[in-house]
C-alpha cells in the first residue's frame, strides 16, 4: 500500500484555490448551457480558450506553492529525491 502524500494549506490559499476552481466550473456550465441553447461554434470555443487559460492559471500557481514550500522543505531535509520527483512530475505536466 502507497503512503498517499498531504500537502497542509492555510485557509486563505484554500479559499481562493476553490474560489478560483468554483469560477471555472461555472464557467464549464456556461459551455453546457450553450451547447445546449445551440449557440455558436466559435462563441464556444473560445469559451473553451478561456476555460483552459483559466485551469493553466490556476496549475501555475499550484505549481508555484509546490516549489516554494514542498520542494524547498524536501531540500533543506536532504531529501534529493524531490528533485527526480519534480522531473517526473514535468514530464507529466507536458
Amino acid at each position: 500500500m502507497t503512503k498517499t502524500k498531504k500537502k497542509i494549506r492555510s485557509v486563505a490559499d484554500k479559499k481562493y484555490l476553490i474560489k478560483r476552481l468554483n469560477t471555472i466550473e461555472g464557467q464549464v456550465r456556461g459551455v453546457t448551457s450553450m451547447v445546449d441553447e445551440d449557440r455558436y461554434c466559435d462563441d464556444i470555443l473560445i469559451q473553451i480558450a478561456a476555460i483552459c487559460n483559466s485551469l493553466r492559471s490556476v496549475g501555475k500557481d499550484i505549481l508555484k506553492n509546490h516549489l516554494e514550500t514542498c520542494v524547498v522543505k524536501n531540500i533543506k531535509e536532504d531529501n534529493l529525491e524531490i528533485i527526480d520527483d519534480v522531473m517526473a512530475l514535468f514530464e507529466r505536466l507536458k
